[in-house]
């Protein structure tokens, strides 16, 4: 009887001490350690003001969005099937503005010729799809403020005659259909012949195989282009400096004040400079970080004019 309970009384000075010792392991010279304290919950992140959601959206919980997926660094499929780029990233932190969760929108690919189409026919509510600026477009769909501002390249080979605009005399010029560059083809380079095909990398193909002699496009494109393929090159001129929109069907005011309010929020918070950096290379970060909006770095539209009839630049 007396040896149990020496083995009783050995038990509890054993767990006194590894009470203690425990308790000692949470104490430092300041006071118990921080795992003893209850972490402090983080502040969530503040909501922004933006005006009230296009009924059809708020109703729907997400957005439907029209995005090129083969543009990059823009809009483009990557290896893993998924859509990536500079205006996937946009409408994907639409959808975190309007719903705290960047994965509530639906993305839709469309190619130049079909995104208005896309866009009138309500299959999509806006459209984020390098789309530049022009008084024939804005006849038919409103535009956002802009939200990148591209300007127009000449794409060559390494041996090509060509230096600039003004030697396309005779020379077949290759582009998108429905493009700008199409339109101010055809008012400006008058001996020249177009061809116009469905996709920047069926563009760049013909100038490859020697179907066109030179594909004029957004730099956006074409640097990224030039710099993958050693036997093709960038001419020096620069031409129709025209702001990107996003695309919305017309008179919906309710849509317009929603996506220009956004714009502004994230210009205010550099944001753009920062889904730039994300998607370009850094080697060409420098290049382009002019052409996003920023809070000291403006846009505006050639209202009342149109580019592609102005062949001064030529």
């Amino acid at each position: 009887m007396k040896r149990f309970w020496i083995v009783i009384a050995v038990a509890a000075l054993a767990a006194v001490a590894f009470s203690a010792w425990g308790v000692a392991a949470t104490i430092g010279p300041n006071g118990p350690a921080s795992v003893a304290a209850k972490p402090k919950p983080k502040p969530k992140a503040k909501k922004p003001k933006l005006p009230p959601l296009p009924p059809a959206v708020k109703a729907r919980k997400r957005w439907e969005i029209g995005v090129k997926c083969d543009f990059p660094p823009f809009g483009y499929i990557d290896v893993r099937g998924n859509n990536e780029g500079y205006d996937v990233q946009v409408a994907r932190r639409f959808a975190q503005l309007a719903f705290g969760n960047k994965k509530k929108v639906s993305l839709t690919c469309v190619t130049t010729p079909s995104r208005i189409p896309t866009l009138q026919s309500s299959r999509v509510d806006i459209i984020i799809s390098t789309l530049t600026w022009t008084a024939a477009r804005a006849q038919v769909i409103d535009y956002s403020i802009p939200y990148y501002s591209a300007t127009g390249r000449l794409l060559v080979p390494n041996n090509s005659p060509i230096h600039s605009v003004r030697d396309l005399g005779g020379k077949t010029i290759v582009t998108t259909r429905g493009a700008l560059y199409a339109t101010w083809t055809r008012n400006c380079f008058k001996s020249s012949k177009l061809l116009e095909v469905d996709s920047p990398s069926a563009a760049v193909l013909a100038v490859q195989n020697g179907t066109a002699d030179t594909f004029m496009f957004d730099d956006a494109f074409l640097l990224g282009v030039a710099t993958q393929n050693p036997d093709l090159k960038l001419t020096t001129d620069k031409f129709l400096n025209i702001p990107w929109g996003i695309g919305i069907r017309k008179d919906d005011t309710a849509t317009a004040k929603w996506v220009n309010a956004a714009i502004r929020y994230m210009k205010k918070r550099d944001e753009f400079a920062k889904i730039l950096r994300a998607n370009a290379p850094a080697r060409l970060v420098s290049s382009f970080i002019d052409n996003v909006p920023r809070p000291k770095n403006t846009f505006a539209y050639p209202v009342g004019t149109d580019p592609t009839s102005d062949c001064s630049s030529k």
